[in-house]
């Protein structure tokens, strides 16, 4: 089930960031400006984060066995709707907003994989289910090959077609967990209030909000960032930005790992410690070799790891019943950190040609989610672990 669980949200990750590596060749043949060029790249990211809070719920109401499938089906319509059919700033804009299903499956895939370990196993089982964000690193690898190679509609031609393969894989294979708590009663808004209200939610939505949106937001607007700042092709930035997306996938586990090993504080507070002083390092714009790639790939680290650190205290905890709701609220608030950089770099480009204030301000707020983490969340989780 966690493999299944991690594939699906690895095919739908891929399908969500399909728009961000065409970004700059879309900027040449629509004639966008940078901040249109940014609003694309990141509407998908706010859909796939508000829409996790409705299907969190749903999830916990009718398990992944029907969610995974069903939204996987949904966001086939969307990646063709952007591959064959927008020709325009505004039909972009619109195929972004539905293509934002692919984002949600997050919420899914978090109390389906939460329900079948044991709670000192689940840090690092949901740390595995979060290398399904490399699905953002394989649209990265191949998108713009595709296109270069097979022609413009190559990509979402083959991304469709893995798409309704795993909802048909998970139709036939995938289970809830045998001891899976009982669907939760009340009317949508009435539990998503309740959920609001347990203080886990809010808190935790801090910290995954600036290490998941930070992830988020570079692996959907480094392209456009290393295009613009550093004169390098599509392709070349395509292909560092996979690099810097693996390297925060293969982190995540081993965030989950450590809170599971230690505990979830420390290694959270350490990840954003690292993450403030190499964004200030990243905000001097020193050429790119070597320490602009060192400064980037170690952001990458310290995000992934976080992001997999938070999730080990959700595990933690949220209520058993709650899971996939608290998720789809947390996991709101991550994609919610991704959405906003973008635009706040796009921004700064336009108004100053300069990217090094929207890099200062992440180190800042790394910064101050680092204290926030050794002082609020640290003796709140505190009096709510046994």
């Amino acid at each position: 089930m966690l493999l299944l669980g991690t594939v699906g949200f690895t095919v739908n990750f891929w399908a969500w960031a399909l728009i961000s590596p065409l970004a700059p060749s879309y900027r040449e043949s629509l004639g966008l400006t940078v901040f249109e060029q940014s609003m694309i790249v990141a509407v998908p990211v706010i859909v796939g984060s508000l829409g996790r809070i409705p299907v969190g719920a749903l999830t916990d109401r009718y398990g992944a066995r029907l969610m995974f499938p069903l939204i996987s089906l949904l966001t086939v319509l969307p990646v063709l709707y952007v591959g064959f059919v927008a020709q325009s700033y505004l039909a972009m804009l619109v195929g972004g907003f539905f293509l934002g299903l692919g984002g949600t499956t997050f919420a899914i895939g978090v109390p389906l994989v939460n329900a079948w370990y044991p709670p000192a196993r689940r840090g690092t089982a949901l740390g595995i289910f979060g290398v399904g964000m490399g699905g953002t690193a394989i649209s990265a690898f191949s998108t713009v090959d595709l296109v270069e190679r097979f022609g413009d509609g190559a990509p979402f031609v083959l991304v469709s077609a893995i798409l309704v393969a795993y909802a048909v894989v998970a139709a036939l294979w995938l289970r809830d967990a045998p001891g899976r708590p009982p669907p939760p009663s009340g009317s949508f808004v009435r539990r998503t209030w309740e959920t609001f209200k347990l203080p886990a939610t809010l808190q935790l939505s801090w910290p995954y909000a600036i290490g998941f949106g930070g992830f988020v937001a570079f692996s959907v607007y480094l392209p456009t960032y290393l295009a613009n700042a550093y004169d390098l092709t599509p392709a070349d930035a395509a292909l560092r930005t996979a690099g810097f997306v693996v390297l925060a996938v293969a982190m995540r586990p081993v965030g989950g790992w450590l809170s599971d090993r230690f505990d979830p504080i420390p290694v959270l507070g350490a990840c954003f410690v690292v993450a403030a002083a190499l964004a200030a390092v990243a905000a001097l714009e020193l050429p790119l070799a070597p320490v602009g790639t060192i400064a980037f790939l170690g952001l990458a680290a310290a995000l992934g790891a976080a992001a997999g650190a938070t999730f080990a205290l959700v595990a933690r905890l949220a209520p058993a019943a709650k899971v996939g709701a608290v998720t789809g609220v947390v996991g709101a608030a991550g994609g919610l950190g991704g959405f906003v950089p973008p635009l706040i770099m796009g921004g700064f480009y336009s108004s100053t040609g300069s990217y090094a204030p929207g890099l200062a301000l992440l180190a800042l707020t790394s910064a101050a989610t680092a204290l926030f983490t050794w002082g609020p969340l640290r003796r709140s989780a505190a009096r709510r672990t046994p």
